[in-house]
């Protein structure tokens, strides 16, 4: 007898293994037309193939024991029959190669040269192989392919239910409340049953979304078992951690999740308030019953229209207070106001344009606000009665806006216009405003301190950033290395200072001065800079008008005052009197001046005849050598 496991195994296999005279005779007959007699034929042939498989099992069996693992049993320890004699177990060839290229062959026998079990199969039998076997219905029923296994994260890929709920935070050291009621948000992932609980961002605070519990499995109990979803329901406690969550609410995910799981969830509930709340929360504002007044229409029809008058601010009644110019602009679209500052340049007064900011002016103030005191009055529009309109503005009268005294004394042509259409019964009076006389300044350079160069000073008082003066540059570059040189000797009653000689250099290119003194041996006085390089005033003129020494001042035996140093000229270089004379006519040199140049070159050259002047080369050479003056 064949066990169930060796009949279900075997039974397929052995049926196709039969001959083909066996398989015919196992056909249903045709007769069977009803539907009894087709069950009563198909029981019969099932018993009938039972029988035959099972005693051709048996003769195989029997046959010197050469049944292989390939006619249907398992290949399991007691299910396989192997034949000793049997010596070969190669595998056949199925590769050759044709041309240099590697083709696959259809294998011709199987593993020891046994016969396939292809070749003893037809191709109906073949076919019926991967069909299903027949049942007792009419016709063969379509099989439905199986369905492909989809793991949980790919299924429950982000599929998170999210549940609404609260725990109460104990306060301490409070009179005022006891515990503080935080709402808390749930989220469950389906994916790996993991829970994160996260403090959702309250209104009207700074507060960000903080985590409360981070994202893992919680524990449901000692033992060690995890909350799964099916533990999770509406109007029930959870307890994470030795704290109460109360699960209120859930989003519409969650709900049609849990309804298609069978999970019937319990009516939601509201997050109840604590102490804390509900001295936070603020009273509500009056109703305020609305007007027939259309602001939308005011604002199409009045945008970008404004009344502008010009007004006078008597501000004298305070200390230091005086009369200002202020154009006050009253807007159309909201009835606001804005009073602005006539800026005066050169007044004194700080750049401020805005002296009151647009608003609305309250005219009239209910009665109950009136004993408080108004500089710390926050006056609401339920508490004003009444707001300055272009009914209170009139030209030619004065005006208290916010405790200030304005006379609008005129207003511009639009404004004018507007009331003549709107506001016909207001007259317009415009005043003649006395208008202050501008008064010329003049500049007042203060005296010369005597710091730094004359030019050089006048620049502080000309700007607030002084710039260096202007320097003629057409004369620096004609007369760049032109030196006109004396030799003077010092004019003093002081008996030390006889003997001393000096060299005068006077620079034609900025008109400036140096005085050097020469050294002599054993005289006891060091030679060297005497002065440096400055223009000197002459001692007739005045600081504000100075008038400085010039080349039509240095004639031979002249004094040359420098500095309260008095200094006579004695000689000059031979290429004084010829660029003077050169340029006597332009500069106006007078004739006493070259006259004493020439007298005192000529008696030089005369006396000495080893006179040595100060030769001054060409201009163009751009040098000059200092050659020694013979000096009596």
């Amino acid at each position: 007898m064949l066990s169930g496991t060796h009949g279900c195994h075997g039974i397929p296999e052995l049926i196709n293994k039969r001959p083909v005279s066996d398989r015919r005779s196992a056909v249903v007959p045709e007769e069977a037309s009803s539907h009894s007699d087709l069950i009563h034929t198909l029981i019969q042939f099932t018993s009938l193939e039972k029988r035959r498989l099972t005693c051709k099992f048996v003769k195989k069996k029997s046959h010197k024991m050469s049944v292989s693992t390939t006619h249907g049993l398992p290949f399991l320890p007691g299910n396989s029959f192997r034949d000793t004699t049997k010596s070969a177990f190669h595998r056949p060839q199925t590769l050759s190669y044709k041309n240099g290229y590697a083709l696959p062959l259809r294998p011709t026998a199987g593993i020891g040269q046994d016969p396939l079990l292809s070749e003893n199969i037809l191709q109906n039998e073949m076919k019926q192989l991967s069909s299903q076997i027949p049942t007792l219905t009419y016709g063969t029923p379509t099989r439905s392919p199986p369905r492909d296994f989809i793991p949980a994260f790919v299924a429950y890929d982000k599929k998170v239910l999210r549940f609404y709920g609260y725990y109460k935070e104990e306060v301490l050291h409070s009179p005022n409340e006891h515990f503080y009621v935080q709402p808390v948000v749930i989220y469950y992932y389906l994916e790996d049953d993991s829970i994160c609980v996260m403090k959702p961002k309250l209104k009207n605070t700074n507060e960000k979304e903080i985590k409360q519990i981070k994202r893992h499995r919680l524990p449901k109990n000692q033992p060690g078992e995890h909350y799964h979803w099916k533990d999770f329901n509406l109007a029930m406690d959870m307890i994470v951690y030795n704290t109460v969550y109360r699960i209120t609410n859930c989003d519409p995910f969650t709900q049609e999740f849990m309804e298609s799981q069978g999970i019937v969830l319990n009516d939601p509930e509201q997050i109840p308030g604590d102490p804390h709340s509900s001295r936070q929360t603020q009273p509500q504002l009056p109703d305020i019953s609305s007007t027939n007044y259309d602001r939308f229409k005011q604002f199409l029809t009045m945008d970008r229209k404004v009344l502008r008058f010009f007004a006078v601010w008597d501000d004298s009644d305070s200390l230091y207070g005086e009369k200002l110019e202020v154009i006050v602009h009253y807007y159309l679209v909201d009835d606001s106001v804005e009073i602005r500052i006539v800026q005066e340049s050169n007044s004194g007064r700080d750049t401020v344009p805005v002296l009151l900011h647009r608003q609305k002016i309250p005219k009239d103030i209910k009665e109950v606000c009136q004993p408080f005191p108004s500089c710390v009055l926050e006056v609401s529009p339920q508490d004003v009665q009444e707001f300055y309109s272009p009914k209170n503005f009139r030209v030619g009268e004065e005006l208290r806006l916010m405790g200030k005294r304005f006379l609008l004394y005129d207003c511009d042509e639009f404004t004018r216009k507007y009331y003549e259409q709107h506001h016909p019964d207001i007259p317009l009076k415009p005043l003649p405003v006395q208008q202050k006389a501008q008064e010329d300044c003049k500049k007042v350079i203060p005296p010369y301190n005597g710091f730094g160069s004359l030019e050089d000073s006048l620049q502080n008082c000309l700007s607030l950033i002084p710039k260096p003066p202007k320097k003629d540059l057409l004369k620096l570059l004609e007369n760049d290395h032109k030196v006109l040189r004396y030799a003077a000797k010092l004019d003093s009653q002081n008996p030390n200072d006889e003997g001393r000689h000096f060299i005068l250099s006077y620079y034609l290119s900025n008109d400036m001065i140096s005085i050097f003194e020469r050294s002599r041996r054993n005289f006891g006085i060091l030679g060297g800079k005497f002065l440096e390089k400055t223009r000197i005033p002459k001692p007739s003129s005045t600081v504000e008008n100075p008038e400085y020494y010039g080349p039509a001042d240095f004639a031979i035996g002249a004094t040359v005052e420098v500095f309260r140093h008095r200094f006579v000229l004695t000689d000059a270089d031979q290429y004084v009197l010829t660029y003077l004379e050169s340029m006597a006519e332009q500069e106006q040199i007078p004739e006493k001046t070259l006259s004493s140049l020439r007298q005192a070159l000529g008696q030089s050259k005369a006396l000495d005849p080893n006179h040595t002047s100060l030769n001054l080369p060409d201009p163009a050479a751009g040098k000059m050598a200092f050659s020694p003056l013979s000096l009596s």
